[in-house]
């Protein structure tokens, strides 16, 4: 790891406090299991399959949340670089713009600039790992029956910005020497989802050359 990067990535720049999981608990040590996967080196394909007897929103709720943390963190290191006036539209290039709606304050798709996207992004997706009624943390509590649905809405925006990261700042993760970094997180993101299918296919459409 660079010097640079190391700089960037202990500081634990985020939007957001990270969401844990609590020790002793099972999406711990299915945490904790992925994470020892990812270090070992072993083929990132291999990684995101569900381990034989395990619950699949248990595993898909331990990756939502480390994809939030992780894509929170690559997305603070260039937060200084993405402002109004440098990225008016959330968009990745000329052919896609992301347009935000909450079904609260924007109920309608409403164009905005990439800054308050990723912030209203970073808020929402925060509201619901954190809701215990969509993400239960107690042993014995039932996901609701539509939370694969909600993962999937999360995971699908949550593309949008590395599309944006990519199309938009890449030179600055460059520069930073943590496009290794980045390129990892986002194969192991794309695997993920790509396995399970929880992402549309015409949604990563703009990467998929850097698959």
């Amino acid at each position: 790891m660079s010097i640079g990067l190391k700089q960037v990535f202990n500081k634990d720049k985020t939007f957001r406090p990270k969401r844990k999981f609590d020790p002793g608990t099972q999406r711990f040590e299915l945490h904790k299991r992925a994470q020892a996967s990812l270090s070992s080196g072993v083929d990132l394909k291999a990684t995101v399959q569900l381990p034989f007897g395990e619950d699949l929103n248990d595993w898909v709720a331990v990756h939502v949340v480390d994809f939030f943390n992780r894509i929170n963190l690559i997305y603070g290191t260039i937060c200084d670089f993405c402002t109004e006036r440098t990225c008016p539209v959330m968009s990745g290039g000329p052919k896609y713009e992301y347009r935000w709606q909450d079904d609260m304050k924007y109920k309608k798709p409403t164009a905005l600039p990439a800054p308050q996207y990723m912030n209203l992004l970073m808020d929402w997706i925060e509201v619901q790992i954190n809701n215990e009624d969509i993400f239960p943390t107690s042993v014995g509590v039932p996901f609701p029956k539509n939370f694969l649905q909600i993962c999937k809405k999360i995971l699908c925006r949550l593309f949008r910005v590395f599309v944006h990261v990519y199309i938009h700042h890449f030179d600055r993760i460059i520069l930073m020497g943590a496009e290794a970094h980045v390129n990892t997180c986002y194969k192991h993101f794309y695997y993920f989802v790509t396995e399970l299918n929880l992402i549309d296919r015409k949604e990563l459409e703009p990467l998929v050359s850097r698959k």
